[in-house]
């Protein structure tokens, strides 16, 4: 099984490493043999390159079964023009790999209730809701200008989704809460966007294909204050790329940090992109502090979407709950009477359990 590993940026090397010691524990496990190329991608890849993203970079992800990707960007590419920096790779992966739905899962640990913003009465005891963002069309990907007008400058950004954009979409939200709890929320906001009443339009249409799939609607802002208030009325939420982009952050937090968080990317051609949420967080990167979980994370969601191995993906799963379980934690989800360790140990510490 072949992997392309993109290290990236800031903390992205040090988390990406302890995800590739976790597939090296499962490969002995279950007798199962990754091969992995590292490539470029991201300030990394400015650096060495020029360019964000590398043709080489696009063949070898292209030829490759699944992509693990660290993180990328940061304060030493912010100058450079739009095109250059270390985003727009990220943007142009995604198109070049052909992975329009981004799965973000917000899973409570038990052991990490205190670590959440939220009260324990908010929260519940199985907090497991699954937002599914449209991630190559949108306003991210619309025409974007600015023009001098007579008082200054106007400048703009359209978003534009087309039928087949939002129904494809749509089916990958259908598939995976037919798998879940059979509920799915569209989010968006048609009172004032012609966008989203096509959005709605579709959806209503695609439901009709899964009548035992309770299918409702939210406006966006009321979706934000609902995952504060009452975040166990979630199971599937769907939504475009903007809207989509807000909201995982938010949910995110719910779960106590952005280091316990993994995403996957998949679309038509079966190659998926399986990266941890956070960013690169350079102003850590190098010290040993980052919570590699995400990224450890985001190996059983590819061992389970594009590999079929879920006993693989729930071993790696369990082991992280035990490892809580025993309280070691790293820095940025500490607790009273917990025990501080480190990037490196954290990783040590799950592939013993597995």
């Amino acid at each position: 099984m072949k992997l392309a590993v993109i290290k990236g940026d800031g903390i992205g090397p040090e988390v990406v490493n302890q995800a590739v010691k976790v597939i090296g524990v499962i490969s002995k496990k279950y007798k199962c043999n990754f091969q992995y190329q590292e490539v470029l991608m991201g300030g990394a890849a400015i650096d060495e390159t020029g360019v964000p993203l590398p043709d080489e970079t696009i063949e070898i992800c292209k030829n490759s079964d699944a992509v693990l990707l660290g993180a990328v960007g940061g304060p030493k590419w912010d100058k450079i023009s739009r095109n250059l920096r270390p985003e727009a790779g990220l943007l142009q992966i995604r198109r070049q790999l052909g992975v329009f739905a981004n799965l973000r899962p917000a899973i409570m640990f038990p052991q990490l209730k205190s670590a959440s913003p939220l009260k324990e009465e908010i929260l519940g005891n199985n907090l497991d809701l699954m937002i599914v963002r449209e991630l190559t069309g949108g306003i991210y990907f619309g025409e974007k200008n600015r023009e001098d007008i007579e008082c200054g400058k106007k400048a703009w950004d359209i978003m534009g989704y087309s039928t087949p954009e939002i129904s494809r979409i749509a089916k990958v939200a259908f598939e995976i809460a037919q798998k879940r709890n059979k509920k799915i929320t569209l989010v968006d906001k048609s009172n004032v966007l012609e966008n989203s009443r096509l959005w709605r339009e579709v959806v209503s249409e695609i439901a009709k294909e899964y009548p035992h799939i309770d299918l409702d609607y939210m406006y966006v802002d009321n979706a934000a204050m609902q995952l504060i208030r009452n975040p166990n009325q979630f199971d599937v939420i769907l939504t475009g790329n903007m809207f989509g982009d807000i909201l995982s952050d938010e949910a995110s937090m719910l779960t106590g940090s952005l280091g316990m968080l993994a995403s996957a990317s998949v679309g038509e051609n079966k190659i998926g992109l399986y990266e941890p949420i956070h960013g690169s967080a350079p102003d850590i990167a190098g010290q040993d502090k980052a919570n590699p979980i995400a990224a450890i994370m985001s190996v059983a969601m590819m061992l389970r979407y594009s590999f079929d191995m879920e006993e693989a993906a729930k071993d790696i799963e369990n082991a992280i709950s035990k490892v809580l379980d025993k309280g070691y934690r790293t820095v940025d989800i500490m607790g009273d009477g917990m025990i501080e360790v480190g990037t490196e140990k954290m990783g040590e510490l799950i592939s013993e359990k597995i």
